[in-house]
């Protein structure tokens, strides 16, 4: 549970500004959209499989690029 304690004379506007970047730095906006629906296990599973290959793919083409960069 994100907290941020107000400030004497601190705007309104401050202190939002602060509670909205915790919630978004603690990820709990994120994590309620993931778990707004139900999602199949096997869903789940091939989202992590097309996840894990498209950093595969990503770490690929930048090894790619530095090996032309250094000829």
């Amino acid at each position: 549970m994100s907290e941020v304690i107000v400030g004497e004379g601190e705007p309104f506007e401050a202190a939002l500004k602060r509670f909205n970047k915790r919630v978004q730095q603690d990820g709990i906006l994120s994590e309620a959209r993931r778990r707004e629906f139900y999602e199949k296990p096997s869903v789940k599973r091939k989202k992590k499989e097309a996840a894990r290959l498209r950093k595969l793919r990503k770490k690929q083409l930048r090894s790619e690029a530095r090996a032309a960069a250094r000829r």
